[in-house]
């Protein structure tokens, strides 16, 4: 009978790919007749042909147990054709495995051939409890007379000693012993094993360190010097003494190794072993950046790759040695292969410093700039002409763009933040350069980055005083910048920055020539189509601006300033009735508070009539003939101007530390389980009447109310009962004037203790007014109205002008934030991106130079304002004391 053999299961694969699964599901039904047979050639040749399926992702699991037949035979070729199945097959809950114990023994004292097999296939099949079973049987094998079969015994034995660690006893003397072994292969086998074991525990290994490094300084095999210095790389971190006694060998390897992969494990070796160093290291520390740069000019891109890890690693402690191959490490970051790329990327962020940092970041923006329309985009032909071109050092094939894909420009976006952020702007000395580089990537990165951008321009502006003027200036145009706007819809666009610039524009409004200019772009069409928290900022922005500028106006008022200002008010009231109306929450708020605020403003200045300025022959024509003036006490302008810029500008906003919150002092006598408003009494239970009341009324009739009995005055009753007892009035006895104070006295404590009670619902409507009492009528003064008696003219003092800029710029950057009154500074580590700031960091920097790439903006002048307000000056008022906290006192 012809039996179909592998060969011809895979001529039969490759002749029916278009019904594979058919002449599958036939050649499986044929190998399960065969498999069952007593001819093990042919039980052997099936399972063959199972294993090969089983390669091709088809489940052989049902064949164990021939498997482990094919596994007994006693010859040999036969039976590596069971061990390779089992290896292929089989996993910790194959259930036949428990059979094998005994079949592993027996071939492990074979014939030198059948231990050879055997011992490749256990290493593949090994368990915890095979290698329980057969751990002794393997250690005594670390002795056998041949070599071959000393060298699998040790490979072998890794694999034992991770199932069961217990043999780590008996076995460890035996490898310690094979490392003197006569034989090169065994040694390379037993130092790769030791490399292995010694990653996870190197401790346990540092006794074996003279024998090692007899081996590193005598041996010219460079896989097992590899696997040497692997190892040494481990233990030195638990062994500082060997880092001495390394360097010598480990730099003449450096020097003269023609091996690749040895000077790479070298390198590896003293930089996580703690090598560089001290003066001697800071010499090998060199020796090892010269020969990486080799590295970087090289044709070959796995040497590129290789040199950009190791020298990433060198760069925290040496950032001076890469500062001469500055350029060939960012000609990498313009590499074909995306992962030298993004090697190249890690690097650059790892070197930057105050000095290069501009260059850097303006070389690494530079990718994300798209391409000027003048450049011709080749056609699909010549793209694929161009691949079709073979590539060779004298024919390279032509770099692609690397600005073609987001999540590449999402990456370079997100390391030219971090260059800038690191250390809290550490290496950053010129602020104005860094907000428009913040700009120029919100124009130029196409992906969502936007979040970044504006986080880190709301937290400079608050940081870096000196730069909030530039940074209005930049804000105020990219808020008026209508293709920015329109873009914003568009997937990818950093419409956040929007945010950024509103709260800006609103915080720092001061820094604005005429406020009143840019409130009209805070409600545009577009506008409407952006996300809603970018809508509320706008609101709040265009409260603070309006509320500044019109203080600014109160303070030059003239009475020809009326009509722009009815405009004004009248525009912002109709923008904001319609986001009044917002779905979203926190929209619909900000404009309703607004509305109300711009309403009242409006009705003002609708009622307000022009008036003559005192001390002047000025009058303002009306129905009557004589004009009298004013009284000094009545401002000449709408009072509520001055309505909306106490809520904002009454105190600076500033960064505040990580740890304030958590370094707020306690006050004396906290108690927080005392009752802020004790709960009101419980009522005393009543005691039932024995016997019926009898009471007489004004008119001499009794009323009797028996067991809940209604009579006439049974109504009146239960009015009476709803008051507290004290307050219960009997009809045929008078009230006293001191009881009916005392009465009074103790019902005003009553609803003043359940004024405070959220569960008790109150009837707070005040009774008519019997008169009117204008004397009552609280006298308020607002806060940040200028003196009227000091007014002599038509006009206020202006404001006080700003001193000439010189051609030095002076950046402040408050690093650490406020810290309340009374905090306690935790101990900061005394690592250099954790060292403590003893006074903040002041900043002498040169006029910044533009960089020819990217000019800085140009803003228009008028928008630069020419004076600023007097500081404000904070003085925090102390609250005086309520009835609060005296029940808080009476409480505890």
């Amino acid at each position: 009978m012809w039996e179909r053999t592998l060969q011809d299961l895979i001529r039969g694969l490759r002749a029916n790919k278009k019904d594979e699964s058919k002449f599958i599901a036939k050649a499986v039904d044929e190998i399960r007749s065969e498999i069952k047979g007593e001819d093990m050639e042919l039980k052997a040749g099936a399972v063959l042909k199972l294993t090969y399926l089983e390669m091709l992702g088809y489940d052989m699991s049902w064949a164990s147990f021939h498997v482990v037949e094919v596994m007994s035979s006693p010859r040999s070729h036969l039976k590596s054709v069971g061990y390779l199945a089992a290896g292929q097959s089989f996993n910790e809950d194959t259930d036949v495995l428990m059979l094998t114990t005994n079949l592993l023994k027996k071939d492990l004292s074979s014939t030198p051939a059948d231990v050879a097999v055997t011992l490749n296939g256990l290493a593949n099949i090994i368990t915890s409890d095979l290698a329980r079973d057969l751990a002794p049987e393997l250690v005594a094998m670390l002795n056998h007379s041949r070599p071959a079969i000393r060298k699998r015994a040790v490979l072998t034995m890794y694999k034992v000693l991770m199932k069961y660690p217990e043999a780590a006893a008996s076995a460890r003397p035996r490898l310690v012993e094979r490392l003197e072994d006569a034989d090169q292969g065994v040694i390379a086998a037993t130092a790769n094993v030791l490399c292995e074991l010694g990653r996870r525990r190197p401790q346990d290994y540092l006794t074996l360190a003279p024998q090692l490094f007899h081996i590193l300084t005598t041996a010219s095999n460079n896989w097992l010097i590899i696997k040497i210095v692997k190892l040494f790389g481990f233990m030195t971190p638990h062994e500082p003494r060997l880092v001495k006694k390394l360097q010598p060998p480990i730099t003449d390897l450096i020097s003269t190794t023609p091996a690749i992969s040895l000077l790479y494990e070298c390198v590896h070796t003293c930089i996580i072993g703690g090598m560089l160093q001290g003066t001697s290291g800071s010499a090998l520390a060199k020796t090892c950046v010269t020969k990486l740069a080799a590295f970087l000019q090289d044709e070959d891109q796995n040497l590129k790759y290789i040199a950009l890890l190791a020298l990433t690693k060198i760069v925290p402690t040496h950032p001076y040695l890469l500062a001469e191959y500055q350029d060939v490490v960012l000609a990498c970051v313009n590499d074909q292969d995306i992962s030298i790329r993004m090697r190249a990327l890690d690097l650059v962020c790892a070197m930057v410093n105050r000095d290069n940092l501009q260059s850097i970041v303006q070389q690494v923006l530079s990718h994300l700039v798209p391409e000027t329309s003048s450049t011709m985009q080749p056609t699909a032909s010549q793209s694929l002409a161009q691949h079709a071109i073979p590539v060779s050092p004298t024919n390279p094939r032509p770099a692609l763009s690397p600005n073609q894909s987001p999540a590449y420009r999402l990456v370079l976006s997100q390391h030219i933040l971090e260059m800038c952020s690191q250390n809290t702007y550490d290496n950053i000395t010129n602020f104005e350069w860094y907000i428009s580089v913040l700009v120029d990537l919100a124009h130029v990165a196409n992906v969502d980055i936007g979040a970044e951008i504006r986080d880190q321009l709301v937290d400079v502006v608050a940081r870096v005083k000196a730069a909030r003027r530039y940074a209005v200036k930049l804000m105020y145009t990219l808020l008026t910048d209508e293709t920015f706007l329109q873009n914003a819809q568009e997937e990818g666009s950093c419409k956040e920055v929007l945010w950024a610039a509103a709260w800006i524009c609103g915080e720092h409004c001061r820094e604005l020539t005429d406020p009143q200019q840019l409130l009209p772009y805070f409600f545009t069409a577009e506008v409407s189509h952006l996300t809603p928290d970018i809508i509320a900022v706008y609101i709040q922005a265009a409260t603070k601006i309006f509320g500044y500028w019109a203080a600014e106006l109160a303070e030059r008022w003239d009475n020809e300033m009326l009509p722009e200002l009815k405009e004004v008010v009248e525009a912002i009231v109709e923008s904001v009735t319609e986001f009044s109306g917002s779905t979203h929450i926190e929209v619909q708020e900000r404009a309703a508070n607004a509305l109300q605020l711009f309403k009242f403003i409006q009705a003002d200045i609708n009622t307000f009539q022009p008036k003559p300025y005192p001390n002047s022959g000025f009058s303002v024509p009306g129905p009557s003939s004589s004009f009298d003036p004013i009284p000094p006490s009545e401002p000449h302008f709408p009072k509520s101007l001055y309505l909306i810029q106490p809520l904002f500008n009454v105190y600076d906003l500033n960064p505040v530390a990580r740890q304030a919150q958590a370094s707020v002092p306690i006050p004396e006598g906290l108690d927080l389980d005392a009752w802020i408003v004790p709960p009101p009494p419980e009522p005393e239970p009543e005691a039932e009447p024995s016997e019926p009341r009898v009471k007489k009324s004004k008119k001499g009739k009794e009323k009797e109310g028996v067991n809940g009995t209604k009579t006439k005055g049974s109504k009146k009753k239960k009015d009476a009962e709803q008051l507290e007892p004290q307050d219960v009035l009997i009809p045929d006895q008078e009230e006293t004037q001191e009881e009916r104070a005392l009465r009074e006295k103790r019902k005003a404590e009553r609803l003043a203790q359940l004024k405070d009670d959220p569960y008790y619902i109150i009837d707070d409507r005040s009774p008519p007014p019997t008169r009117e009492d204008f004397d009552s009528i609280p006298v308020v003064k607002l806060e940040g109205m200028p003196s009227l008696q000091s007014i002599h003219d038509n006009r206020l003092p202006s404001l006080k002008p700003l001193p000439i800029s010189s051609s030095v710029t002076q950046f402040v950057i408050e690093k650490e934030g406020e810290m309340p009154a009374g905090a306690v500074f935790p101990l900061l580590s005394s690592s250099p991106a954790s060292r403590p700031q003893t006074t903040e960091p002041v900043l002498h920097l040169a006029a910044p130079v533009p960089l020819s790439s990217f000019p800085q903006y140009e803003v228009p002048d008028d928008i630069a304002r020419t004076v600023t307000p007097e500081p404000v000056k904070v003085v925090r008022t102390k609250k005086k004391g309520t009835g609060k906290k005296k029940r808080t006192t009476d409480a505890s």
